[in-house]
Formats: C-alpha cells, sequence, structure tokens
C-alpha cells in the first residue's frame, strides 16, 4: 500500500506532467511581440476587435488607422465626430464614441450636471446616428458621499430625460464601469451590481454598460461568473491587463483567452477593445498581440 508521502509525490509528478504538456501553447500565446509573429495570424471572426484610441495618442491617427486595418481590427474606441472621418476613410468603425461627457467625476449621479450633460448628449446623439455608429459612453461622476439610492435616482432622473431621443435615433448610451480603488477614487458605478440596478431603473433597451475587464477584476474580481450571469446589461468590453492596466501578457492575472471563451459563450456579438498601456519599443505589435491573445 502506497504512503501519504508516496501519494503526494505522485500526484505532483502528474501535476508537473500535466503542466509540461500544456505549458507550450500557453506560453506561445504570451509570446514576446514582434512584427513577424505577430502581423501575419488571419484572425477567427468570433469577437469583433477593437482598440481604445488613447492607449496609442502618440501614434497618427492615420497610421494606427492603417495597422488596425491590417491587423483585423474593425474599430477604434474613444473617438469624437472630427475623427469619425479618418475612421471611414479607412472602413473602421467607431464602436465607443465619445464627446458628450463633462468628464470621468462630473456625471449624471449629480443634478448640477444634469442641465449640461443633457444638452451634449441631445446634440451628440443625433450625430452618432447619422455617421453610423451606436454606441456613446457617458459616465456616473464621482460619489461625493451619496449614497447608492441617491446615485441611482440621479442618474436615473437624467438619463431618462434623453432615452426618447436615444430611441429615436437607436443609439445607446453606455455607462462605464470604473473601478474606485486604484485609478479613479470615488467613482460611484465601480461595481457590476450597480451599474444593472441602473439599467433596471432607467428601463430602456438604450442604456447599457460597458463592462472593462481591468477595472472590474480590482474592484470585483468573480469576472467570468459577473459576466455570464449579467450579459444581457452589458453592451461593450474593454481589455487591459492587472496590475498595471499594462500589456496582456504571462506578467498578469487573468487568463484573457478563458475570459473572451465566456464573452462568445453568451452570444454577444458586439465589440470588444484593447485598453492596455503597451510597454514594448512597437506598440503596434503589442497591440496585435493583445488581439490574437483574446482571439479565441
Amino acid at each position: 500500500m502506497a504512503t501519504n508521502q508516496g501519494r503526494r509525490s505522485a500526484i505532483r509528478n502528474m501535476i508537473a506532467g500535466t503542466a509540461a504538456i500544456g505549458a507550450s501553447g500557453v506560453l506561445a500565446s504570451f509570446a514576446e511581440p514582434t512584427k513577424n509573429n505577430t502581423m501575419n495570424d488571419k484572425l477567427k471572426g468570433n469577437i469583433n476587435h477593437s482598440v481604445c484610441r488613447w492607449c496609442y495618442a502618440d501614434i497618427p491617427l492615420d497610421q494606427l488607422c492603417a495597422a488596425a486595418k491590417e491587423m483585423g481590427i474593425k474599430s477604434i474606441d474613444l473617438v469624437g465626430p472630427k475623427e469619425w472621418p479618418t475612421l471611414q476613410q479607412y472602413g473602421l468603425y467607431s464602436a465607443m464614441c465619445n464627446g458628450a461627457e463633462i468628464n470621468l467625476t462630473d456625471g449624471f449621479n449629480d443634478k448640477a450636471f444634469h442641465e449640461t450633460l443633457i444638452k451634449n448628449y441631445s446634440d451628440m446623439i443625433p450625430l452618432v446616428a447619422k455617421a453610423g455608429y451606436k454606441n456613446l459612453i457617458c459616465f456616473s461622476g464621482s460619489r461625493r458621499g451619496k449614497s447608492d439610492e441617491t446615485g441611482w435616482n440621479n442618474c436615473a432622473e437624467g438619463l431618462k430625460q434623453l432615452m426618447p431621443l436615444a430611441e429615436k435615433h437607436g443609439v445607446i448610451l453606455v455607462m462605464e464601469l470604473l473601478n474606485s480603488k486604484v485609478n479613479h477614487k470615488d467613482y460611484q458605478c465601480d461595481r457590476t451590481a450597480w451599474g444593472v440596478e441602473l439599467v433596471k431603473r432607467v428601463g430602456s433597451d438604450n442604456f447599457r454598460l460597458l463592462y472593462d475587464i481591468y477595472h472590474m477584476q480590482i474592484d470585483e474580481g468573480d469576472v467570468i461568473r459577473t459576466i455570464t450571469d449579467n450579459h444581457e446589461y452589458i453592451a461593450h468590453y474593454h481589455t487591459g491587463g492587472v496590475p498595471g492596466r499594462n500589456e496582456i501578457d504571462e506578467t498578469q492575472e487573468l487568463f484573457y483567452p478563458a475570459v473572451m471563451k465566456a464573452i462568445v459563450a453568451t452570444g454577444f456579438k458586439g465589440y470588444v477593445a484593447q485598453e492596455f498601456i503597451p510597454k514594448h519599443a512597437d506598440k503596434l505589435a503589442s497591440l496585435k498581440q493583445g488581439v490574437l491573445i483574446c482571439d479565441v
């Protein structure tokens, strides 16, 4: 009869063997980005890929658009009306428009900002629709001592005033979930449950959530279960490595292929946008690596 020590040794050997068998495939996914191993891979088509403009702000938009087109990326996120013509020249979409918000701290949870926000969004919604786009970002704003109930009520009151216009033009206002632990102290819409409750209170298909995987991993974790349970309230996804909003590679705590498979399993047909800060000199190669890792 095997001793306990023998059993433990056997189990360790089995685990080591299994890890060795699977390691080559996993490590290949997190290879150092180079032009040769990333620029010519064909994407699978299960995910509509986008990229956030601000992460590549030092690259001219024309150059970014050309590279995105070559990679198979279909969209550039977080651009406003002045940049839409450039995207259109390259046949790219804008899966998440911006330009109506005041900032990330002064949002719909404070009635003091409603007049400005309602005017801004009333002006922008028809422009988004006219350009052929669908999603327009918005923010709760900082809590500033408000209870959850006050925040929900204020946000719902402001957003409901915009829903008839949004519904008329087929535009969805999408509130981003941001972490309040590291990057956006005091931001109110910092948990999925808080955002879902707001969606329910607004009561329109033209208000949904932007689930930023980076932010929600920091503030609540349990990413795959949360996405699976709440996907009907989510219109868009952003990526980013934790910690540091760094590249999606072996230094990060989330295994993105599993997260992406969970998103695909929900039947999601929207866009997933890369929103990490490249650390390698060749930023476009880093972008392609992120896309490939997320292309399941």
